[in-house]
């Protein structure tokens, strides 16, 4: 009886020195049904403790706390709590753990031993936590696990501003999901909505997809994102790069803006563009704004850039189709058409709709060209052009040789043109020069069939066969109109000459304005308060606990300019 009349004297007397100091509703309020005092273990503090099913209640300013054993030091209005430790805030946050403590002028709780709060979005779980009523927001830097209806997210340091209902994760950023996992160092996850923000190096990893990006914002649960700064999507075989990306998971799309580069590792093909779309469920790219296609071969690559490309099939049959303003680069070869197909695997090139090539200094055309490459050596094989076939040659001294006849097909040696069969109302009319290079005679004939031979890229025997008619006349006799077959036109002003001059004369389109994401906010230290924290005496924590480890901290975030 002694000892309880000692306690209630030392409960009344300093409730009445501190109710002349502080405001009633600022003080710590506990009720148990069993109290007592130790001075020797506890000196200053009441001890309060649970009897059977009823523990201990502990209330200061909205905040309710239960626990098995709580240690009250009135004097500096803080307390311990002790085992089955509950904190309820309203309905916003309910937490649990083994130890808490709380400091009521402050109003900074601290938590340990499997900590698990819960929001109505979310819970957290983590060894030890920091909870500032002032602020409402919660920080750990000691491994936790946030789980939302979606997915688990787990951190080395993380913090939760209430308010927003926003985490911040730092530091081994893990986000788990049944269809992909996120990895990165820096994340800002909202609760309410399951958006994501990422900073520096992250990667979204799923069954058939991996996303790179330095920056990028993901939609945990309707699963589509958009990336931006060194971003790159791969998908199975192919992957895809450019300014800007967005992806959706469930649509199996993608697309892309601006300086677009897809690699397709398996056919050893490069797409480039400024605005490409990728369905992987058709196995298909739309590519436009200076769409390029370059098949890599070992010695010389093929280039076809058209106003539109699109690549479908699975990676054992890819079909190229390029519409408007086709041209195609090859070293040895170039040419122009209204649209082009090209087969992969049968090497079979299709130039339809005013179709025009140049090998060396000859010039071919006709109302469609086909040219066939050999699939295992990836060499030029053969070429056809079917009907109005017209082949024209500038030689050295400026006049025009020309061939045409109804159809061509043309054999290849080592990528160079070797031997080319005219059939069918041919005529033909050559510049006949002699070693200095003066025209002697104008050589003018028609024939059933001709049979050309190259040698360095020109004309080096021609061959009449079948009803020969025609004969060579001097120069003097021939008139200079009489010197052009009908349909002769020559083109060599358009030739392309480089893979640069795919462009020429093109306007340069105008690229997409990339809608960049903004930097995270530079969030005030977690610590920082207006008046400094003032650490019990009594508290497990000590003085450089109550301070942001360097190791902690928000790190390589880029400059406000770089989008």
């Amino acid at each position: 009886m002694r000892n309880l009349a000692i306690l209630f004297f030392i409960i009344f007397t300093s409730t009445q020195m501190q109710a002349q100091e502080q405001p009633v509703d600022s003080l710590i309020r506990v009720k148990a049904p069993f109290a007592t005092v130790n001075q020797d273990e506890f000196p200053g503090a009441a001890i309060y403790f649970r009897d059977g099913g009823e523990q201990v209640f502990i209330e200061h300013r909205g905040i309710k706390m239960y626990c098995d054993k709580a240690v009250f030091y009135e004097k500096s209005n803080f307390v311990k709590a002790i085992g089955n430790v509950k904190m309820n805030q309203g309905d916003s946050i309910r937490m649990n753990s083994k130890y808490a403590e709380y400091n009521g002028n402050s109003q900074l709780a601290y938590a340990s031993g499997n900590v698990d709060m819960k929001s109505p979005e979310s819970t957290l779980q983590t060894d030890t936590l920091y909870f500032d009523r002032a602020k409402q927001q919660a920080y750990y830097r000691s491994g936790g696990t946030v789980r939302d209806t979606a997915s688990t997210l787990k951190s080395r340091v993380g913090r939760y501003f209430m308010k927003d209902k926003k985490y911040q994760f730092l530091d081994n950023v893990v986000v788990t999901n049944p269809e992909y996992v996120i990895n990165s160092n820096h994340l800002n996850f909202y609760s309410d909505n399951g958006h994501a923000y990422m900073y520096g190096p992250s990667t979204i990893t799923g069954q058939t997809s991996k996303v790179y990006c330095e920056r990028g914002f993901y939609d945990t649960r309707a699963d589509e994102g958009y990336f931006v700064k060194n971003s790159s999507i791969d998908y199975n075989d192919r992957n895809v790069k450019g300014d800007s990306l967005y992806f959706n998971r469930g649509r199996n799309f993608a697309s892309a803006v601006n300086n677009i580069i897809i690699t397709d590792t398996i056919n050893k093909s490069i797409l480039k563009g400024d605005y490409a779309e990728v369905y992987r469920d058709k196995d298909s790219v739309f590519l436009t704004k200076r769409a390029v296609a370059i098949t890599l071969q070992d010695k010389d690559s093929v280039y076809i850039h058209a106003d539109t490309l699109m690549v479908t099939g699975k990676e054992d049959d890819r079909l190229v189709r390029g519409f408007y303003g086709v041209r195609i680069f090859k070293t040895d070869l170039s040419g122009k058409s209204d649209s082009i197909v090209s087969r992969q695997v049968t090497g079979l090139t299709k130039m339809i709709g005013n179709p025009i090539l140049w090998s060396g200094k000859s010039q071919m055309t006709g109302d469609s060209i086909f040219i066939q490459s050999n699939v295992k050596t990836e060499k030029l094989d053969s070429l056809r052009v079917f009907y109005n076939a017209f082949i024209v040659d500038r030689d050295t001294a400026g006049g025009f040789n020309q061939i045409k006849g109804k159809e061509l097909t043309g054999f290849f040696k080592e990528n160079e043109l070797d031997i080319v069969n005219i059939n069918k109302n041919v005529e033909h009319l050559i510049y006949v020069r002699n070693d200095t290079q003066e025209l002697i005679g104008i050589d003018k004939r028609t024939s059933g069939r001709m049979v050309l031979e190259f040698a360095d890229g020109e004309v080096a025997v021609n061959t009449n066969y079948d009803d020969v008619r025609g004969t060579t006349f001097p120069p003097d006799e021939l008139p200079e109109n009489a010197r052009t077959l009908r349909g002769m036109k020559w083109r060599g002003d358009e030739q392309i000459f480089s893979k640069d001059d795919l462009f020429k004369g093109k306007p340069i389109p105008k690229q997409i304005k990339i809608q960049g994401l903004p930097l995270p906010e530079v969030e005030e230290d977690f610590f920082k308060t207006e008046e400094p924290l003032e650490l019990d005496k009594n508290s497990v924590l000590k003085k450089k606990d109550l301070k942001t480890r360097e190791k902690d901290k928000v790190k390589n975030l880029p400059a406000k300019e770089d989008n």
